[in-house]
């Protein structure tokens, strides 16, 4: 069984060798092409731009219509283009329509469009940052992953050069024969462990190849294992630039006034429209008409009185959404504000973590060469050095997550902001 480990082992070391590495900024860069989210974040921008030159242009492009009728009468009628009776009436028109006033829906209009464009622009940062924050975590799990599987590599060379050890002292009666079979016992549950954290960063693998557009596994870049730095914004600093400058909180105080100017373009619907028309309409009973042409032009003003509660519906449903709107901002600044205190001290407290682990490492490593050389000189029992073994394992392990929490607690803050902190 232990050869069987051990093949297969040596089998998965050069596999992961082979698999193609791809940088952080490579990863973010297609995953941002990828991500569903961002790819409808930045079309929303398209749309919302088309909406404000729409708004920009009704001030001064008229609507224009072009038609063309052709009509067929079961009896002679009057022809005002030939000034004869004619079985076929042909007829074009051309029609423009410009609106003078409409209860400031214009101005409305713009306001709510120049909205809709900002809050999709900052949909956009917060989708890329979100999609960052994403990719940043399986990337960094990769890594993580990769780590843990080497400690858990390491163990088991520890665990064959301490059964090695034993044998030998077994047979020179310096030690009974359980010592070797304890022993025995830690070399197959480490290798056991290895298969088991060699599963595990496949798996991680291909979650960064489907994050990243790619048909198979891909491998992270080793990342510096250098002491996470302070951050360079205080943490009320912080609470204040996620207030007023988060991509969330920015595109929910958008809505709201998106929502505002509904409100206002629905009270407008009780004051009158006044439009500016011409025509310009051309008769003929053959196809282009020519024959006469009339043209005209008119300024028509209406004033709405009564459309079956038709205005009094819309107003009560655009000021339900503009409370729903009020309200929403309101809560995520609040929210936001939670969000930040818990990203900002997750980063110093894993940052606090990773440096204590780092300690317990070196801590850990001592005490198992101390163990190592007492179980040599029979100073000590095969418990305590299994035990050194499992602890240095275990502090190893923790360094590593320390470290991958560091990470992403740093992303997590980056995403709430909209910007990199480094």
């Amino acid at each position: 069984m232990l050869a069987l480990l051990a093949a297969m082992q040596l089998a998965a070391g050069p596999l992961q060798d082979s698999l193609p590495r791809m940088s952080l900024a490579e990863a973010l860069d297609r995953a941002a092409r990828l991500d569903p989210n961002y790819v409808s974040a930045t079309r929303q921008i398209a749309d919302a731009e088309w909406g404000r030159r729409a708004a920009l242009t009704a001030f001064v492009v008229p609507s224009i219509t072009a038609r063309l009728n052709s009509t067929w009468y079961s009896n002679a009628t009057f022809n005002i283009g030939t000034g004869e009776p004619a079985s076929r009436i042909v007829d074009a028109r051309l029609e423009g329509r410009l609106n003078l006033f409409a209860g400031l829906s214009k101005f409305n209009e713009l306001t709510r469009s120049s909205a809709e464009l900002e809050r999709a622009r900052a949909s956009q940062l917060e989708a890329r940052f979100q999609t960052a924050l994403l990719t940043e975590s399986d990337y960094y799990d990769v890594i993580a992953q990769r780590e843990l599987t080497r400690v858990a590599s390491e163990r088991v060379g520890r665990a064959d050069e301490q059964l090695a050890v034993a044998r030998a002292r077994v047979i020179s009666g310096a030690a009974v024969q359980t010592d070797s079979l304890q022993l025995l016992l830690e070399v197959t549950e480490a290798r056991v462990a290895l298969l088991r954290q060699e599963a595990q960063l496949k798996v991680t693998q291909y979650q960064l190849a489907r994050r990243v557009g790619a048909p198979g596994p891909v491998n992270a870049m080793d990342a510096d294992t250098l002491p996470a730095p302070p951050l360079p914004i205080s943490e009320n600093n912080a609470i204040l630039e996620a207030v007023s400058e988060s991509p969330q909180v920015v595109a929910a105080r958008q809505s709201q006034r998106a929502a505002e100017a509904d409100v206002r373009s629905a009270r407008g619907a009780y004051l009158p429209s006044v439009d500016l028309f011409g025509q310009l309409t051309a008769f003929d009973d053959t196809f282009f008409p020519t024959a006469t042409s009339r043209s005209s032009i008119g300024i028509s003003v209406s004033l709405p009185i009564w459309n079956d509660a038709q205005r009094e519906i819309v107003l009560s449903r655009a000021t339900t959404l503009r409370e729903v709107a009020r309200a929403f901002r309101t809560d995520l600044e609040l929210a936001v504000r939670r969000d930040v205190v818990q990203a900002y001290e997750a980063y110093e407290a894993a940052r606090a973590a990773a440096d204590l682990a780092s300690q317990s490492v070196i801590v850990a490593r001592e005490n198992l060469r101390v163990q190592e050389q007492r179980y040599r000189a029979g100073a000590t029992t095969i418990i305590d050095l299994l035990t050194a073994q499992v602890s240095l394992s275990e502090a190893d392990a923790g360094l590593v997550q320390a470290r991958y929490a560091t990470r992403l607690a740093l992303s997590g803050l980056e995403a709430i902001l909209g910007r990199r902190l480094f």
